[in-house]
Parts: structure tokens; sequence; C-alpha cells
């Protein structure tokens, strides 16, 4: 019954050909709308929009978090359906690395309300959240190489499938991923099926102090009610280095309502450099999701990443 974050699930390629992908881009193209800075700046849309869809910088961030030690702060709050807090966790840890193991160190914590069950995480979002950023037992050989990695769901249950989903996610947004019930195939977004139903435009802008490229996704204005039946994505904004093409920052908003579950989730990644390393440094979540036979969800959480080291 916990497939209820199958919500937050949206990666794997699409297996088309070279030839097919190509002619997409090309159409996407032509429909993307350009502000005159950009038009000024002669991009090449078709290659951007390109590596835009195949970008690896965002998932290359969190792998390299992977051979790092760093600090964390972070926020977990349960909220109940008036807004009031339910229960909550607020901790320091701290990710340690002794040869080519690393595990959590928790510095402090101070948890109020139901947050565990007998030492147990009381809820799925606080279980999840754990599993994706504490290693609470050592974690070892890994490394932060992205060339050829690929990512399956198939015979992972549980946990560790709904980790693999949200990973997804979070790397990639508006990627088809199989085996989610009612929008897989909505998820998508570059499909030529998926993105009739969306606006795709492209300006610049100065985000902490570096010229970016700011590619955003929001669904058409004028799209009647059955045709927003379609629509899963509420808004995907990114921010790209001008010079690098690294994602800076990300932030998207998905929401769906089916008979067997419903979301609506907000989510915010902000990036930094360590050395010649793209990190994160801040994560925000604010989401609310109902899975049939389980109870609602409401839950925010802050992950704010400091004190890097090698």
């Amino acid at each position: 019954m916990r497939s209820c974050f199958t919500i937050l699930t949206l990666f794997i390629s699409l297996g088309l050909s070279a030839q097919t992908d190509t002619a997409e881009i090309i159409t996407l193209s032509k429909e993307t709308v350009l502000s005159e800075v950009v038009i000024r700046n002669d991009l090449n849309v078709p290659r951007f929009l390109q590596r835009v869809k195949e970008d690896t910088s965002f998932y290359k961030a969190f792998r390299n978090l992977r051979i790092l030690e760093f600090t964390s702060l972070n926020d977990i709050r349960m909220m109940d359906k008036k807004g009031r807090t339910d229960a909550t966790l607020q901790s320091r840890t701290r990710q340690h690395r002794k040869g080519s193991c690393r595990h959590t160190e928790v510095i402090e914590e101070k948890t109020t309300g139901d947050f565990y069950d007998d030492g147990d995480f009381n809820y799925y979002t606080a279980e999840l959240y754990a599993s994706l950023f504490f290693a609470k037992s050592p974690v070892c050989n890994e490394t932060n190489i992205v060339a050829n990695t690929t990512r399956e769901v198939r015979g992972k249950k549980g946990v560790e499938k709904h980790k693999e989903q949200l990973k997804m996610m979070f790397f990639n947004p508006g990627k088809k991923i199989p085996g989610i019930p009612f929008i897989g195939d909505k998820i998508d977004i570059f499909d030529p099926s998926v993105s009739r139903y969306y606006d795709f435009t492209i300006d610049m802008e100065t985000w902490n102090g570096q010229e970016c490229y700011l590619f955003r996704i929001v669904p058409k204005a004028d799209l009647s009610s059955s045709q927003r039946n379609n629509i899963v994505f509420d808004n995907i904004t990114t921010w790209f280095n001008a010079k690098t093409m690294e994602i800076v920052a990300r932030n998207y908003d998905l929401s769906y309502n089916t008979p067997a579950y419903d979301f609506d989730v907000h989510m915010e990644v902000q990036m930094t450099k360590f050395g010649d390393l793209l990190v994160p440094k801040l994560i925000t979540y604010n989401g609310n999701w109902k899975v049939a036979l389980k109870k609602r969800e409401r839950g925010v959480f802050t992950a704010t990443l400091f004190d890097f080291r090698r």
C-alpha cells in the first residue's frame, strides 16, 4: 500500500531512435518562446533543448555527495488538515568518510509528536527523506561517476523501489517512468503528445551572481478541462549557468488527482560549488498526498548542506 510515493517518479530514457529524437527536438524548438535577450545572443535552441533533455549535471551534483563529508541541518514537519503541526524532527547530522565508506552521525536531534513509533518512522515522508539523505550504517565503494549510469525499478519493492523513483524525479523531472498508474504517459514532457499541452520559454536572468538561462515549462493557459486532465506538471523552472550549462537551481510543482491517489507537491533545489564539484546546498519539499486506504500526509522538509570536505 506504500505506492503513495509513486507521485514522485519521473526518469528513465525513452529508448527512441536518434533520428526520431532529433526530429522532436527540432519541432519543439520552433514552438519555444525566446526572450529578446536570448534572441540577441543567437542561442542554438535545438542544441539547448537537447542538452536540457540529456542533462547529467543535476544528477552528478547529488552523486558528488557520496564522496564528500558534509554537515546537514534537517527540518521535517508533518501537518494536519488545518496546517497545524502534528510532529516534527529537527537535527544536525554529519556525513563522515573513512576509506571507501561513508556513514551519517547524528550530532543532535529533537522530535515532537508521534514522529517515531517504537524507534521507527511513523510517517512515510520522513522514512523516504531519511533513506535518501542518511546513511545509518556504512555504505561503501560508491563513486560520483554518472557516465553510462542507468536506473531500474523492476525487481525492487517497498521503500527501495520508491527511493529509486524519488531519485528519478529529483535528477531529471519530466521523462517517462513505467509502472505509474494513470499518469505514466503524461510525465514524458518532451514527447510531442505531451509537450503540446505546455508552453516552453527561454530567458536570461542573474541567479546568485551567475548569468543563467532561465528555462520554464508551464501548462498552456487556454487548455480545456479535458485537456487539463493530461497535466501533471504545474511548473518546471530551471536555471542553467550560461557558460557551463550546469543546473544551479530548479523548482517544480506537480499535482494530480485519481480515484486511487492524489498529490500536490512543490520542490526546490539550489546548488553551490565546492572546489570543482557542483553540490546541492538547499533542498525543500512541501507535499500533500493521499493514497487509498492510507492516511493523508502533509509534509514540509528542508535540508541545508554545508561545510563540505574531501
